[in-house]
């Protein structure tokens, strides 16, 4: 049972962190990102905020700059709305895994395209 907390404090953090950045964030240095997961480490010190720039952004140092300022504001009020004493530290990371699923993903469905543009119509085999 030791890793049901983490996970339970882990969803709860994404669902809080994704409305306070959408609501309450007002940075220019950040483009529109989505937030794809929440990893809590086992003494729920530290969450791993996992995230992609939405419409295939690059990642900036200034935007870099922007989550770790915005990770030090949001501790406190995303502690507070947990009701935990001990708010973990924030800390955003960019999700390669899921960038790379997306691109992966995007590659096979324009392979599966092409090869049926590329098949014969039955019309044509006559």
């Amino acid at each position: 049972m030791g890793g049901y907390r983490p996970a339970r404090i882990a969803e709860l953090i994404l669902k809080e962190v994704s409305q306070r950045m959408s609501r309450d964030i007002q940075d220019f240095r950040l483009s529109p990102i989505s937030i794809t997961n929440v990893d809590v480490s086992r003494d729920l010190g530290r969450a791993v905020i996992k995230y992609l720039p939405l419409g295939g952004e690059p990642v900036s140092d200034e935007m870099r700059q922007a989550l770790k300022d915005t990770a030090i504001r949001l501790r406190g009020p995303v502690g507070r709305a947990l009701g935990i004493r001990h708010s973990p530290e924030l800390v955003f990371v960019f999700d390669e895994h899921t960038e790379a699923a997306i691109r992966v993903t995007g590659l096979l469905e324009r392979i599966g395209r092409e090869l049926k543009s590329d098949e014969p119509t039955a019309e044509g085999e006559e």
